[in-house]
């Protein structure tokens, strides 16, 4: 037993998934690289299975670093939400912002380049700026001749749930750049082949997968450390939370968490009466969730030091769990339960904001004009999401 305990602090056991990077550099993959300018697009989220860091496992294996590129947050993950970011430094190596001064790398950043590797955790949902981020380089990188390495990473909500919106052109923005459902249930290396080859990108790409992971798994299922992406995102579970409130909170008209101690867990208001909206919540019997009364004060952000009623949602069975109908039954019965401050608040709510995160005017349309909008928030575009199922069992690696 003493042996044991030693050879464990020693020898710690990690999770058994191998991602991306770990099979680039265990599978000598990373060879390939020898004698090529190589630049990283990276963040703080860019480690192994063993929390060693991209930059360092480079470094170990003797391939130089002619330039990195960071994206929103920054490449050390402290910069706020859409907080511009400057380009940089590390130890000598240029580093682009991405969320800056530009969005897209220029063809002077490429100019020296051959390959560029993206390894950046991300969060399962369309309406999220590292995705659009990878595609922009992937655009740029064609144009320019420079080849794209993409280390896969796990869909954190799992590679099977898929629900809400598509994505309309006109609606088309860095918060959601290609026609995938809100929720894709695809990997960020899946993505990326299918924008290759679906917008004709023509980029010379590489993905590079993991291996023990599959499409059932939550990221906790995996046993990975979880680092968070955002600071909003702490916890592994989040990002299933913030696809079940992170579009209703762009319409700034109740608390999701944001400002509390539960980030999208949490939806509350003043004016709402915590045990009739958990009631009737539940009372419409969506699968794997449950709706408990909640009481709280934001620290900050919407209603900052007001008295709040709502629900803390819990999630019952990850499987079953539909996060946009969770969100959009929400909606509805904000609505329904209380016309009087919701037509109040959505008089001076963000819309654009709101419609770009939803891909589609539709939602909102729905929203305004439908007394009861629940039921028809949650079916909508059902039949286009069959389809796209069926689009992407092509571009499936797992």
């Amino acid at each position: 037993m003493y042996l044991r305990l030693l050879l464990l602090i020693a020898f710690p056991i990690f999770s058994n998934i191998r991602l991306g990077v770990d099979t680039f550099f265990e599978e000598n993959l990373f060879q390939k690289l020898l004698g090529k300018k190589v630049a990283l697009a990276i963040n703080h989220t860019s480690v192994n299975q063993r929390m060693e860091t991209t930059v360092s496992l480079f470094a170990k294996n003797n391939i130089p670093i002619h330039a990195f590129f960071s994206p929103e947050h920054g490449i050390d993950g402290r910069g706020y939400a859409w907080e511009k970011i400057d380009d940089s430094q590390l130890e000598g190596i240029p580093i682009h912002s991405l969320h800056g001064k530009t969005r897209r790398p220029t063809a002077e950043m490429l100019k020296n380049l051959d390959v560029i590797v993206y390894d950046i955790q991300c969060t399962g949902a369309r309406a999220y700026t590292y995705p659009t981020m990878l595609f922009y380089v992937m655009e740029e990188a064609a144009k320019n001749g420079v080849e794209v390495i993409v280390l896969d990473r796990p869909n954190p909500i799992s590679g099977n749930i898929v629900d809400g919106p598509m994505l309309e052109e006109k609606w088309r923005s860095y918060i959601g750049y290609i026609n995938v459902p809100y929720c894709h249930g695809m990997t960020i290396g899946e993505l990326a082949c299918f924008f290759n080859s679906e917008y004709q990108i023509q980029c010379k790409l590489d993905v590079i997968p993991m291996k023990g992971w599959d499409r059932n798994m939550s990221y906790r299922d995996t046993g990975l450390s979880w680092i968070p992406p955002s600071p909003n995102i702490p916890e592994s579970d989040t990002p299933m939370f913030s696809l079940m409130t992170g579009i209703l909170g762009e319409l700034q008209m109740v608390n999701i968490g944001i400002g509390y101690t539960l980030p999208f867990k949490i939806v509350g208001a003043p004016w709402i009466q915590a045990v009739q909206f958990a009631e009737k919540l539940n009372s419409q019997k969506l699968p794997g969730v449950h709706f408990q009364p909640f009481y709280f004060r934001p620290f900050y952000g919407a209603y900052k030091g007001l008295n709040c009623e709502g629900v803390l949602i819990q999630i019952t069975d990850s499987k079953k769990v539909r996060p946009l109908a969770v969100q959009y039954l929400i909606l509805g019965l904000l609505k329904s339960l209380y016309p009087k401050q919701f037509l109040e608040k959505i008089a001076f709510a963000p819309k654009d904001l709101f419609c770009k995160a939803n891909g589609t005017d539709s939602i909102y349309e729905i929203l305004l004009s439908e007394k009861y909008p629940a039921w028809k928030l949650i079916e909508f575009q059902k039949e286009e999401r069959e389809k796209f199922l069926e689009t992407r069992k092509k571009y499936l690696i797992y």
